[in-house]
Formats: structure tokens, sequence, C-alpha cells
């Protein structure tokens, strides 16, 4: 466990490569890190590191059971980690992302057992700032996308809080001011024949229905 994480300082609406730099160098040394998303703070691992991903689980005291969403950096990326991708993933995509849409698919079978949902299943999503797509690509491996905070906890959008509750407990905490923090990112399952919304968050339940039929979660 760490004794006093790093805080790096950013403007999440610039690109400072050299502060990229460092956060990645943090996650490909299987370190934990909390960064800013255009929802709340996330906590940030290498999703293919089972060390890291636990730790995650541990330090959110999360139930194993529930799985961990990721970020990528391009929709290149989904063709390497996901599987038979229907149709209804593209439709989405090119409508919502990047945004604060998760859509969960079929996972590549080389990810970690703890990190997937029923069905070996991952949810995905294409951020809307361009810094964290960045990162992504230089760690050329998704990252979790958690929520940073305790579980059943509220979600955190000040960077103060993140310190408070997370300064002795990760690797490196990226402040990036006050995010919009207004709700967490709509989730959507792609892996059955209907799409299903598992949870309605940022974009409205109505204008995905625009695109598709799509059920709600039973």
């Amino acid at each position: 466990m760490t004794l006093n994480a790093s805080i790096i300082k950013i403007d999440p609406q610039l690109m400072e490569l050299e502060k990229v730099k460092i956060v990645a160098q943090a996650l490909l040394k299987e370190g934990i890190v909390v960064y800013p998303t255009e929802t709340f703070y996330g906590l940030g691992a290498c999703c293919l590191s089972k060390k890291a991903v636990k730790r995650i689980y541990r330090l959110k005291k999360r139930d194993l059971s529930k799985p961990l969403s990721v970020i990528i950096s391009d929709l290149d990326l989904v063709e390497k980690i996901a599987v038979s991708i229907p149709p209804s993933f593209w439709i989405l995509a090119q409508e919502f992302w990047p945004g604060p849409l998760t859509l969960v698919l079929k996972a590549a079978p080389q990810f970690p057992e703890s990190l997937l949902g029923p069905g070996h299943s991952l949810g995905m999503r294409l951020p809307a700032i361009a810094w964290l797509r960045e990162l992504v690509r230089q760690v050329a491996s998704p990252i979790t996308a958690t929520s940073a905070n305790i579980s059943g906890e509220k979600e955190i959008c000040e960077a103060e809080e993140i310190v408070k509750i997370f300064g002795k407990k990760v690797d490196l905490i990226v402040a990036g001011g006050k995010t919009q923090g207004i709700l967490p990112s709509t989730v959507i399952d792609l892996t059955s024949e209907k799409p299903k919304i598992l949870r309605e968050g940022a974009i409205p339940k109505e204008w995905l229905k625009r695109y598709l039929k799509i059920e709600d979660k039973v």
C-alpha cells in the first residue's frame, strides 16, 4: 500500500504529453491512479494486470461478483478486445462516442475473469477527454474506469475529496479540478439479441431509443 500518493495537476482540456507519460508509467508499473473523467473521478489500473485489478476491488470494498468497466482509445481497439460485435454497437458508437456511454460486449479471452461480467462480458467506453484516449494508447491496454469511491457511497467530483479519501491508498492522483459530476455513464448490454439498458445515466433512454429498440433491465 502506498504511504503517500503522488499528485499531478492537469487541465483536462489540454494535451500535456509529458504529464500523460507520467500517468502511463504509473499504470505500466501495475500502479493505481485516480483520474478525472467527463462524469466523476475514476480509479484506473491496467486491466490486464490481475494484481492491479484485485487491488481496485480491495480499495473500493467492491463485491467481486460486480464487473469493472474500462476506457478505450479508439474504435480499432474494440475489435482487438471484443468478439461477436453486433450491428447495434456500431450504431450507438457512431452516435454517442466519444462520450458517457458504456457498451457491454463479449470480451476477448485475454482479460482477467475478475474484471468481467456474466458470459465473459466487458463494459467499455470511449471518453470525450482527449488526454485520456492518449493515455490508453501509451499504456497499450484498456484502463479500468470504475468510479473512485467506496462501493455504495456517492461518486466524487472534487479533487480535494479524492485526496482526502485515496491520498494514502493509491500511487498517483491526477487532479483535474471539479468534474461535471451530474450523472454517471449510461450502460447498455449488447451481449444478447436485444440491447438492454443496465443503468440510465448521462445519456437518456429516450435518446437511445431513437436509434434502435432497447429493453430496460428487468
